[in-house]
């Protein structure tokens, strides 16, 4: 069995998705968006609850289709919030309809999200070399930049640790820890 980073213990569903997608770099616009949407959903929650619910965010949410998030209304709203698949708060769905909005400005501005949002880490991943999973930050002054240009768009949910760990999982950094099998590999 391969030795992986700490945080993902005995769970299947962490497994497969540290083994094939945590820290692999993205630079897909919609997939971006995605994670950025799950990310603020997963605030004050673990991470295995939103990966739980991804599928259903997934459909729920049109496929994160930006362009079709930013147009919900309230009829829209009422229905997410009654669907016990996602993560019912008013203020994260609230959210997650600015922020596709949002997300279309700078699209249209800089014809690409992911050149924008890379900008945070100088275009590349940082390579991170962690020994222990306790040695791991929360968050650093990249993450802290890219938070406050975020808010300062107008993005909500996208505070400093929330930042961190969508860069931890779209590969802007690489923090899988130095004995974990998938360290080389991304």
């Amino acid at each position: 069995m391969p030795k992986r980073c700490q945080w993902c213990g005995d769970s299947q569903l962490y497994q497969d998705y540290h083994d094939k997608e945590w820290g692999v770099p993205i630079r897909d616009d919609r997939l971006l968006f995605e994670f950025l949407i799950l990310e603020g959903a997963q605030a004050g929650l673990s991470w295995i609850t939103i990966l739980k619910k991804r599928e259903n965010y997934r459909r729920l949410y049109d496929g994160f289709d930006p362009e079709k998030i930013a147009q919900y209304d309230s009829d829209k709203v009422a229905e997410l919030l009654n669907d016990a698949g996602i993560v019912r708060n008013r203020l994260k769905v609230s959210a997650s309809i600015s922020n596709a909005q949002v997300y279309l400005k700078i699209v249209q501005r800089e014809g690409s999200f992911a050149k924008w949002l890379w900008q945070f880490v100088g275009g590349k991943p940082i390579q991170n070399n962690w020994k222990h999973f306790e040695d791991v930050p929360v968050n650093t002054p990249e993450s802290d930049v890219m938070s406050r240009a975020l808010k300062k768009e107008g993005f909500r949910f996208v505070g400093t640790t929330i930042c961190y760990a969508f860069m931890q999982a779209v590969g802007m950094v690489n923090d899988h820890t130095t004995d974990c099998f998938r360290h080389a590999e991304v």
